[in-house]
């Protein structure tokens, strides 16, 4: 895998650097995603609630949670408590004003914590989401451990990440967007112009597609399947303990 430049050049690690880099942009992400995915993100994480909800699991944990959408349409599956995970207060206290607003309050808790060194036992979950979030990890394989640890056995993993089209003209038009349209938006739109230079190049540098499900089954997962959406951007992967 090739090596993902830093956020900023800084004497801090990846984590230190990514947590100021969402802390610093929380008050714009929200707004920025809809622009950037053409509010398509919204119908990719439905589908993610649509494969979780096929278990009915009880318990929950999604992993980098952020501002909490995700958390928030898990409400749907009906299961009895979900568990927003994230490394940034700033996400977080969004996340929790847009789920008081709802009413989630008794069923959604949002937790500030490492994905890589999570508060919880062996076994807690019936389910583990990350929805754009596995690319941030300092060390992939050991954020994938802990996922693995902390699911139960028959328990239900899904991802929600960006990938890179492979067919033309899907391929390059990607390739032009990613490297012109998106940071130029960022420009516009937030304070912090290096935020959304990583996160075109970490998307563009992050593995997907069979090399991401090698990885997971590698981990210990098994039924891995990935599923591209929307000509390639985007990639679903599911899989279980």
């Amino acid at each position: 895998m090739s090596k993902i430049k830093p956020y900023k050049n800084s004497d801090l690690g990846k984590k230190e650097q990514v947590t100021k880099m969402f802390d610093t942009i929380s008050g714009d992400y929200d707004g920025l995603n809809r622009v950037i995915s053409f509010g398509i993100d919204i119908k990719w994480r439905r589908k993610v609630v649509k494969i979780v909800k096929e278990n009915s699991p009880e318990t929950i944990l999604d992993i980098a949670t952020g501002t909490g959408d995700l958390a928030i349409n898990l409400a749907e599956t009906n299961a009895s408590k979900i568990i927003g995970l994230d490394i940034s207060s700033g996400m977080l206290e969004i996340g929790k004003e847009k789920i008081k607003k709802k009413g989630l309050e008794s069923k959604i808790e949002m937790i500030l914590g490492d994905s890589e060194n999570m508060p919880f036992k062996d076994h807690t979950f019936d389910a583990v989401t990350v929805s754009f979030g596995v690319r941030n990890f300092e060390t992939l394989e050991n954020g994938l451990k802990e996922i693995y640890r902390v699911l139960k056995p028959n328990g239900t993993f899904v991802i929600l990440e960006t990938s890179i089209p492979t067919k033309s003209p899907y391929k390059q038009g990607y390739k032009f967007y990613t490297k012109n349209i998106l940071p130029l938006i960022g420009k516009l739109f937030s304070k912090d112009r290096s935020a959304y230079k990583y996160l075109c190049e970490s998307a563009s540098l992050f593995p997907y597609g069979e090399a991401l499900n090698n990885i997971l089954r590698k981990t210990g997962f098994i039924n891995v399947e990935d599923l591209p959406q929307t000509f390639g951007v985007a990639t679903i992967y599911k899989s279980s303990k």
